[in-house]
């Protein structure tokens, strides 16, 4: 008599358990992740439309600092301060380079850290 042995096929308990362990892991990451590279978009739009404006290379500081604090109001960026915004005005030059840091607290004691920099400028020097 001939008998035939059948392979079991498919995952295990422990390989499904990784694997979900992974997913739930990277799904965690890209919730934590995508909030920041959003706002940052908000930060990028804000300079674009600043060095967008027309004779902002004539503006004062100050009003260049006003104008983007009324562009991160009305787009909910509070992860900018003042201090992070560096702004050069000579002449009919202009630049404004934003240089920040988010940090978002991830699980436990990990965080995540994000840095950007960022720039326009309008004129000539």
């Amino acid at each position: 008599m001939h008998t035939t042995h059948k392979k079991q096929q498919g995952i295990t308990l422990i390989s499904m358990i990784l694997i979900l362990g992974l997913i739930a892991f990277f799904t965690l990451i890209v919730l934590k992740v995508s909030p920041i590279y959003m706002n940052h978009s908000k930060v990028v739009h804000a300079l674009e439309t600043l060095k967008n404006r027309t004779d902002i290379e004539k503006k004062s500081k100050t009003e260049v600092w006003r104008s983007l604090a009324k562009q991160f109001n009305m787009n909910y960026v509070y992860t900018v301060k003042k201090k992070d915004v560096k702004i050069t005005s000579r002449g009919g030059y202009l630049k404004v380079q934003i240089a920040y840091h988010v940090k978002e607290p991830f699980i436990g004691n990990l965080s995540v850290w994000v840095d950007f920099d960022d720039s326009i400028e309008v004129g000539t020097k």
